[in-house]
């Protein structure tokens, strides 16, 4: 890959991450409102990782969620907060997982 399609990806993942970030940040509670409860497909969705990789996240302590009955959910304050920690750029988790 050359320095030109590296930078290229950097700038389409910074966008998208942008882009999430503003569309979470739109559905964040305001005020008093609690968060919205995303379920898991919903919260894989708006990361756009797998279910696997999103358990992986829970598993981790580096997403938070809550159960309730049998379910996972995930607030839309902690995908917010995933997404402003930087920890959903796959390009980032790549680097720092082989280094």
């Amino acid at each position: 890959m050359t320095p030109d399609h590296e930078g290229a990806i950097r700038a389409a993942v910074d966008e998208l991450v942008g882009a999430l970030l503003a569309a979470v940040t739109e559905a964040a509670p305001v005020g008093n409102a609690p968060d919205r409860l995303l379920d898991i497909e919903s919260a894989s969705a708006v990361l756009g990782i797998g279910r696997s990789r999103l358990y992986d996240e829970i598993g981790a302590g580096r997403l938070r969620s809550i159960k309730v009955g049998r379910r996972r959910l995930v607030p839309s304050g902690a995908v917010a907060d995933f997404i402003a920690a930087g920890l959903a750029d796959p390009l980032t988790q790549k680097r720092t997982a082989g280094a």
